[in-house]
């Protein structure tokens, strides 16, 4: 016993010495959640398309090899900089049809239903097949037929399921829930019916019959053609809202990136709709001007300090945030080096706040969203990070009969009820009600990370509102404890969002931090795993390392 001892504590010592190496390559790098749609993204860039063309191509073939969150009936953002410093960012978020209204997910009693998380009604105008061309459009390279039809190829042919995604497939319950969804996804016609196995061949002609006609006649048969009138004849019979004009006026929206400074490295981010950009930014900067770091990653001191700028910032996304197009988010207010002072002093070094005692923060003085993320970089040095969702797993478990596609179920993003949580536990204030052409609140957060004005951390993940956090956690790995972009991906992640008042941390936290966590306040939670990670880091030596999350089967690819 004593030996064993000895053994395990040695082995704990001796894993920093041994850190894990990420994929590296010299010219370019695609890193996705799934296997085959980064072997697309890397053929795109090899055939001469830049990174926007791979990220259109990885798209649409995560639509095909992701079914859980890979999508064309989602929505999402791209966050773009070019290599001559130009910066954009496509917000392609679905959007709440016209016969939406605010009390539309409540019963005779005003309780929230599970209309906006199951079903037909559950879902937004669709998003991604428009924000994709518009992404070509305006910055790709490659003809668009190439980037779509590797997709259609997949889907008609179909390709071999993973252990992780065979298993998914089976324990969906949202996916039983719907005839057209079982039928597809946990049917398997070759084996007399029986789910699908890890290994076997998943084809969905119906999806690959969409891809061919949108890889033909581009985004229109999506939003006004054949696609279109199958989508509305089937809302139309279900009981779902969304109509042919909904479909028709869906635009993508081209926005400012957030800029922020942190240690001396430039973050660009996401701006409103998402919450995500404000949130690194504001607890970045609640950092700062501490020594939280001192103690070394993933010591208590560390997790403490980072997990109550989470709190008080959570706090503030419940009240202030919403789509910038219906209310005017006070960014700079909540961004402001006063502001955030004055939330930082709140933090009390050595015990949890409880979260009853945290409110949203006083803005009032002088002005001074299960989802999948792919990170690429080109040959020229373009940069693209797209985080895009059907919401939840599966989202809301209706695959369109005759059409393969499964259709998200974002308006629960919004609040359905203000004041009460969602199906993440997010609290939501009267700034996210439920209004007619409005683009709910997302936690989805892409970013890009520059040292001395150039590409250094491009980064990402899924996860609905741990996105904020885990994202915070991946550059603060790789900023303030100096880990290689692996090792920062594959630390152990801590979530806090305010309310419900309990600290998430995954089972990698050691025992002793978890008693000193403990002893300071917190409510601790053990989850199996925060979030699913894909980053690029560019290296001194001009190399380019590529990060696929050890939580899931993803992979990282280049030349």
């Amino acid at each position: 016993m004593h030996i064993f001892r000895f053994v395990a504590a040695v082995a704990v010592l001796l894993l920093p010495l041994y850190p894990a190496q990420p994929v590296r390559a010299k010219s370019a790098m695609v890193v996705t959640r799934e296997a085959h749609a980064t072997d697309v993204g890397v053929a795109a860039l090899k055939a001469g398309g830049n990174a926007v063309d791979a990220a259109v191509a990885v798209g649409f073939a995560l639509a095909v090899t992701h079914p859980s969150a890979g999508n064309i009936g989602g929505g999402g953002f791209m966050l773009v900089r070019f290599a001559d410093g130009r910066k954009t960012f496509l917000d392609f978020r679905e959007m709440a049809p016209a016969k939406a209204s605010r009390d539309m997910y409540l019963d005779a009693s005003g309780n929230p239903t599970k209309d906006s998380v199951i079903g037909w009604r559950a879902s937004g105008v669709p998003g991604t097949v428009r924000g994709l061309e518009t992404a070509h459009k305006k910055y790709g390279k490659l003809a668009w037929s190439k980037l779509v039809t590797p997709a259609a190829d997949l889907a008609k042919n179909g390709f071999p399921l993973s252990y992780g995604t065979a298993l998914s497939l089976k324990s969906a319950r949202n996916l039983a829930a719907s005839p057209e969804s079982k039928r597809i996804f946990q049917t398997n016609a070759q084996k007399n019916g029986d789910f699908f196995e890890p290994g076997d061949l998943l084809k969905q002609p119906e999806l690959a019959k969409v891809l061919e006609r949108i890889a033909k006649h581009g985004a229109e048969d999506f939003y006004s053609g054949e696609t279109a009138k199958k989508l509305v004849s089937q809302m139309a019979a279900n009981g779902g809202t969304i109509t042919l004009e909904d479909l028709a006026h869906y635009k993508t929206v081209e926005r400012t990136p957030l800029e922020g400074k942190y240690r001396g490295f430039d973050i660009i981010t996401a701006p409103p709709p998402s919450s995500g950009g404000i949130g690194i930014l504001q607890m970045l900067a609640m950092l700062e001007k501490t020594d939280f770091a001192a103690s070394g990653a993933g010591s208590a001191k560390s997790i403490h300090f980072m997990a109550e700028a989470m709190r008080r910032y959570y706090a503030d996304r419940a009240e202030f945030m919403g789509d910038p197009d219906f209310y005017k988010v006070p960014v700079s207010k909540l961004l402001n080096p006063k502001y955030v002072d004055a939330r930082r002093a709140t933090i009390d070094a050595d015990h949890a706040t409880s979260s009853d005692e945290v409110r949203p923060g006083d803005i009032n003085g002088k002005e001074s969203t299960e989802t999948t993320h792919y990170s690429i970089v080109d040959a020229e040095g373009n940069a693209v990070a797209v985080t895009y969702t059907l919401n939840g797993g599966y989202g809301s478990g209706v695959t369109v009969p005759g059409l393969g596609f499964l259709l998200n179920n974002e308006m629960d993003d919004f609040s359905v009820k203000p004041g009460a949580p969602n199906m993440y536990g997010a609290i939501g204030g009267e700034a996210n009600s439920i209004v007619a052409g409005k683009r709910p609140l997302s936690s989805m957060t892409p970013s890009i990370v520059l040292k001395d004005g150039k590409p250094f951390l491009i980064v990402g993940t899924p996860g609905g509102t741990r996105i904020i956090t885990s994202v915070f956690e991946v550059i603060v790995n790789v900023l303030d404890f100096h880990m290689n972009v692996q090792d920062a991906v594959n630390a152990p992640r801590f979530h806090h969002q305010w309310k419900p008042d309990k600290l998430l941390l995954e089972p990698g936290i050691s025992p002793d931090t978890r008693l000193l966590l403990s002893q300071q306040g917190h409510s601790i939670e053990t989850v199996n795993a925060i979030c699913e990670v894909a980053a690029i880091q560019f290296e001194a030596d001009g190399w380019l390392a590529g990060a696929s999350d050890s939580r899931v089967d993803g992979k990282a690819a280049g030349y």
